[in-house]
C-alpha cells in the first residue's frame, strides 16, 4: 500500500524562502528518530536531497523526507507557526497517538 506524502503548507515554503534555504542548495529536512519524552521525535534541519529522499517542492524551495520518516509522517501537514515563545516549523501529524506539550515528541 503506497504511503501519502505529508503536504506543505504556503506559509512554511514562505518561510524558507525568507531564510534563503534554495539560494544555500539546502532543502529543509523533516525526519523522525527515536528518543524524545513520548517515545520518538522529530529532526528538522536544513541539509542537502539525498537520492533515496520523498520531494515536496512548490517549484523554488523544497522540503524532503528520508524513506524511514515517510511512513511516521504519512498525511502529515508541516507548517511554520510563530508564537508568543517563538517561531518554529510545525507539524501536525495524524498517526500520533500522544504528543509532548513541546510539540517535538510524539507516540505512534
Amino acid at each position: 500500500m503506497p504511503v501519502v506524502p505529508p503536504t506543505v503548507t504556503p506559509r512554511a515554503f514562505e518561510r524558507l524562502r525568507e531564510i534563503g534555504a534554495a539560494a544555500q542548495g539546502k532543502a529543509l529536512r523533516v525526519a523522525v528518530a527515536g528518543g524524545g519524552c513520548s517515545g520518538f521525535q522529530y529532526e528538522i534541519a536544513l541539509d542537502e536531497v539525498r537520492a533515496d529522499d520523498t520531494v515536496l517542492t512548490d517549484g523554488a524551495e523544497t522540503v524532503v523526507v528520508d524513506p524511514v520518516s515517510l511512513p511516521f509522517l504519512a498525511g502529515a501537514r508541516i507548517d511554520f507557526a510563530e508564537e508568543l515563545i517563538g517561531s518554529r516549523f510545525a507539524i501536525d501529524n495524524p498517526n500520533a497517538t500522544a504528543s509532548c506539550g513541546c510539540g517535538t515528541s510524539f507516540s505512534v
